[in-house]
C-alpha cells in the first residue's frame, strides 16, 4: 500500500472504530507514517481473495482491542503461506540449460502466487484429496480414474511392490487387505504389513515393510466383506 491507500484504510477503520481517529495533525502524520512503514509491502486488495479492509473489519468485529498494523499484517502472512502451500511449481517455459532464467521464472511465479496476482497451480491439490480443488480438474480426474497414467504406474511397480500387489489384488476382485488392522504385525488400516528381521542371537533386530499382506490379514478382510454382504440392504 502506498501512503494514499494507507490513508484510505485508516479513514475506513476510523468509521468503524472512532478510537483510531487522530485529530491532531502531527499525530495523524505520525500514525500515517507508522502504518505505511509497517504495511507498505501489504496490498490493499488482490485479484484473488485478499482485501485489507476485510481483515481490519474482522479484527474490529471480534476483538475489544484497538486495531494495530500487526492485525492486518498477520492475516496477510497467513494468506501468503496458504497460497504457497497449495502451489506446485509448474515447469518454466525457458530453456532448462539457462539456470538463471529458469530460477527467475520460478521465483516470479511464486511471487505472483504469494501476492495474489495469480492462482496457485493445482497439481498438489489433485493428489492431496482436497475438497476445494478446481471443479474442472476434479471432473478431469474422474474421467481418467487416476492422476498417475497406467504406463507410469507400471514403470513404478518395481519400486512400490506393496502398492503394486494391492492393485493386483483389487483388480482380481479380492478384498483390500489393507482396509483392516493386521492381527499378526498390528499394522493399522492403510499401512503395509511388516516382517521381523531376526538377529543371529534370535532376537528381533528391526522390521521391514512386506510387499504383500500377512495371510491372516487377508482372511480377516475376506471375512469382513462376507459379513457386509450378508447384511440386509437398507432403504
Amino acid at each position: 500500500m502506498d501512503r494514499r491507500e494507507i490513508a484510505a484504510l485508516l479513514a475506513y477503520i476510523g468509521r468503524l472504530d472512532p478510537r483510531t481517529i487522530r485529530t491532531d495533525p502531527g499525530e495523524a502524520r505520525d500514525q500515517l507514517a507508522q502504518w505505511h512503514a509497517l504495511l507498505g509491502d501489504v496490498p490493499i486488495v488482490t485479484p484473488h481473495g485478499w482485501d485489507a479492509r476485510v481483515a481490519a473489519r474482522q479484527h474490529i468485529r471480534t476483538s475489544p482491542y484497538q486495531i494495530l498494523p500487526a492485525d492486518v499484517a498477520r492475516p496477510w502472512e497467513s494468506y501468503r503461506r496458504d497460497r504457497l502451500t497449495r502451489h506446485t511449481d509448474p515447469t518454466p517455459s525457458v530453456d532448462p540449460d539457462d539456470q538463471a532464467a529458469w530460477s527467475a521464472e520460478l521465483l516470479d511465479t511464486r511471487h505472483a502466487v504469494a501476492t495474489g496476482a495469480a492462482q496457485p497451480a493445482q497439481a498438489r491439490a489433485i493428489t492431496s484429496g482436497r475438497q476445494d480443488i478446481d471443479p474442472k480438474l476434479a471432473s478431469r480426474l474422474r474421467e481418467v480414474g487416476s492422476c498417475i497414467p497406467p504406463a507410469a504406474r507400471a514403470a513404478l511397480a518395481p519400486w512400490r511392490p506393496a502398492r503394486a500387489a494391492r492393485e493386483v489384488a483389487l483388480a482380481q476382485g479380492l478384498p483390500d487387505a489393507l482396509s483392516v488392522r493386521c492381527p499378526w504385525c498390528l499394522a493399522q488400516p492403510g499401512e503395509s504389513c511388516r516382517r521381523r528381521q531376526v538377529h543371529p542371537d534370535g532376537g528381533a533386530r528391526r522390521t521391514a515393510p512386506r510387499a504383500t499382506a500377512h495371510p491372516g490379514r487377508l482372511d480377516l478382510a475376506i471375512a469382513q466383506r462376507a459379513e457386509q454382504d450378508q447384511q440386509p440392504a437398507t432403504a
